[in-house]
């Protein structure tokens, strides 16, 4: 069964950065293109980032295209999410995900507050 957990969220202000990382296991990772969404209160889930199996191709939503980073270790089993420049809008909970297979990790708080 393919597990995902994320990691890294926590309270940072305006401007600051943060690193999220989300373990795979329990599939072959490196086979499998791989998607950073967020959620944020009151709002519905918003797709974030892709990037393919290889990690050579990486496509961003508007919102956060030019601050944010998608990228993978496939010999780690792990996906990250880069975010820099934080606005208090990129206040969410984090969810990395597995489009092919539907798996959704349990999500880790980002909190961007002075």
């Amino acid at each position: 069964q393919a597990q995902l957990v994320e990691s890294g969220g926590g309270l940072v202000q305006p401007g600051g950065s943060l690193g999220l990382s989300c373990a795979a296991s329990g599939f072959t990772f490196s086979r499998y293109p791989m998607r950073w969404y967020r959620q944020a209160p009151g709002k519905e889930r918003e797709w974030v980032a892709s990037v393919t199996s290889n990690g050579g191709t990486t496509t961003y939503a508007d919102s956060v295209k030019g601050r944010f980073t998608i990228s993978r270790d496939n010999a780690k089993n792990t996906l990250f999410l880069q975010m820099n420049s934080l606005k208090s809008e990129d206040t969410a909970v984090y969810y990395c995900n597995v489009p092919l297979i539907g798996s959704w990790g349990q999500g880790t708080q980002v909190t961007v507050s002075s």
